[in-house]
Order: structure tokens, then C-alpha cells, then sequence
């Protein structure tokens, strides 16, 4: 068993490393069984808020444990990476992109990032057997962020920091490296509630609770049938995601621009979007969203939600 002193050592060395790398924020929880999660997600599924998404369904058990998906697991680090642009006119207008799919997927971003920082613990500290995790599998990446001291999980069920707002990728490393967990921040959200006001789709159907069969963000990637149609008056131009519930929240008002060059929108994305969406084909999607996450709605989604969005 490694001594306090020597796992408070290795977790400040590890953060440093992390803010070496390019993360914003990184926090170390201890890697246990999620009982105070565990009722919520069983209730959540129980009411079909998973809508469409079945994969919410599998792998209960390691959901809420760690310690199933990595042997002998006895730490979580999660990192944050800011992408809030400067620039949010992708997010304006008729037409709308959500802020997080402005630039390269994070989903590679993060990873290409957090096998750099596992690849260093195991050079600097040893035999380490850790995996990287960024949506890829079944891990409750808020609450570990939470848990790891980085933020709260907000009444719009994403994670709010203090210092920056909501508008973070999250990414975690799970290993068998015993470190020293951080304390967790409380809730700063108070009588606020700004985000359920606002949700066009009454999405958020009481506080951190979010039916995400109604949510702008599934409807317009993850439903693969035709979007209802009683949605249409409340799309409010979103044809990839929606940033309403985090526009709206006080806290963003401290959001600053992310510096990373692999989440800033490609030239042509931003002549694309000035002109009509409606005049992409095929071949020209293929380019223009070849690492991008918009490409996960597919060409013929796009026209959907497209389609969807003109008046009749």
C-alpha cells in the first residue's frame, strides 16, 4: 500500500503532466462502486428517457463500476478540455451547429491526449495498466468529474465549473495506481433555473433530470427515425446538437476562448455554413466533415434535420 504522502506526490506530478499536455482542468477520484448513481440510472431507464439509445441499457453493472472494466482499478482521472469559441456565429443564424462540433471530433482529440499522459505515467512511475475512456465506453464521465473535485452536475445534467462555464470535453483515465482522490465541490446552481426555462422542448423534466428522447441534441444525431413532428415549432434552427440549456446559464458568462487549433472550424465549414446547408452533397459532406463529429448524423441525416427545420 502506497503511503499518503507518496500518492498525493504522484497526483500532483499527474496533474502537472495533464496541464503539460494541453488539458484545462484535471481531478483524481477513488475508483468504487457509484451507489448514490445507481437508483437514478435505474429510474432513468425505467422511464425511456434513453429513448433511442439502447446502449444506455448495457453493461448496468460496469456503468456504475470502475473497477469491471479496468482489473484491480483503484483511481479515476478525469481531465476537461475547454472548447468554447470565440467566434459562436456557427451557432447563430437560421441554421445552428452546436459549439462542441465546430472543430476536429473530440473523441480524437481527447484520446490522442490521454494516451499521452497514460503513456507517461507508465515511463515515469512504472508498471501502471490503466485504459483511456472518452464516450467509448460505458462510463459515467460527469459524475467522475464531479467526484474528482472539477465541477458539479449542473440542473441541465452537464458538468459547470466555476472558473469556465460548462462547455468542456470530459475524458478519464481508469488504472490500478493508487492516488490521492480530491474533494468534491458542491452545488452552486441554487434556486436557478434558467436551463429548464428555457429548453424548447421541455427536455429537462425536473431538476439534473433530462428525458433525452426530447432533447434537441438526440433528435438531431441520435434518433435515426423521422423527428416527430410536433417538435418542428421548437427546433429553433438546431440541425447538429443545441447549446440552449448552457447559452442561457449564468455561469458561462465566465467561459473563455479555447487556443486549440484542432477544434477551430475549418475555413470551408465557415463558407459552407455563410451560405446555405441545403446546397452540400454528398461528396462535398465527405470532405467537409471527414474528422468532424457531425459526420456520426450521416449525409442523409443532415438533410433530415435540414428538411426538418424548413417552414412547410
Amino acid at each position: 500500500m502506497v503511503s499518503e504522502q507518496r500518492a498525493y506526490e504522484r497526483s500532483l506530478q499527474i496533474k502537472q503532466w495533464a496541464s503539460d499536455i494541453g488539458f484545462d482542468f484535471c481531478g483524481i477520484s477513488t475508483a468504487a462502486f457509484l451507489s448514490e448513481e445507481a437508483p437514478r440510472l435505474e429510474t432513468w431507464l425505467r422511464n425511456g428517457h434513453q429513448g433511442q439509445m439502447t446502449w444506455m441499457e448495457n453493461h448496468f453493472d460496469k456503468r456504475l463500476d470502475p473497477r469491471k472494466l479496468v482489473e484491480g482499478a483503484k483511481s479515476v482521472i478525469s481531465v476537461l478540455l475547454n472548447y468554447t469559441p470565440d467566434d459562436t456565429s456557427l451557432s447563430e443564424g437560421p441554421i445552428k451547429i452546436s459549439r462542441y462540433a465546430y472543430g476536429k471530433d473530440y473523441h480524437f482529440v481527447l484520446k490522442d491526449k490521454l494516451r499521452t499522459l497514460l503513456e507517461r505515467i507508465q515511463t515515469q512511475i512504472g508498471e501502471v495498466n490503466g485504459r483511456v475512456f472518452v464516450d467509448s465506453a460505458p462510463v459515467m464521465d460527469k459524475v467522475w468529474a464531479a467526484k474528482s473535485g472539477l465541477g458539479w452536475v449542473g440542473k441541465h445534467s452537464n458538468l459547470l465549473t466555476k472558473q469556465n462555464g460548462s462547455y468542456f470535453f470530459i475524458g478519464e483515465i481508469i488504472l490500478d495506481l493508487e492516488l490521492y482522490p480530491d474533494g468534491q465541490m458542491k452545488d452552486y446552481c441554487g434556486t436557478c433555473t434558467r436551463c429548464i426555462d428555457a429548453c424548447p422542448t421541455q427536455a429537462i423534466t425536473e431538476p439534473y433530470v433530462v428525458d433525452g428522447s426530447k432533447c434537441i441534441s438526440y433528435l438531431t444525431i441520435e434518433l435515426k427515425d423521422a423527428i416527430p413532428k410536433e417538435f418542428k415549432p421548437q427546433m429553433e434552427g438546431w440541425a447538429f446538437g443545441c447549446d440552449i440549456c448552457q447559452e442561457v446559464c449564468p455561469w458561462n458568462r465566465f467561459a473563455k476562448g479555447h487556443k486549440n487549433e484542432e477544434l477551430f472550424p475549418s475555413e470551408e465549414l465557415v463558407k459552407w455554413h455563410s451560405n446555405s446547408f441545403s446546397e452540400i452533397t454528398e461528396e462535398i459532406f465527405r470532405v467537409l466533415f471527414k474528422d468532424s463529429p457531425i459526420k456520426r448524423t450521416t449525409y442523409n441525416g443532415l438533410r433530415r434535420n435540414l428538411r426538418f427545420l424548413l417552414p412547410d
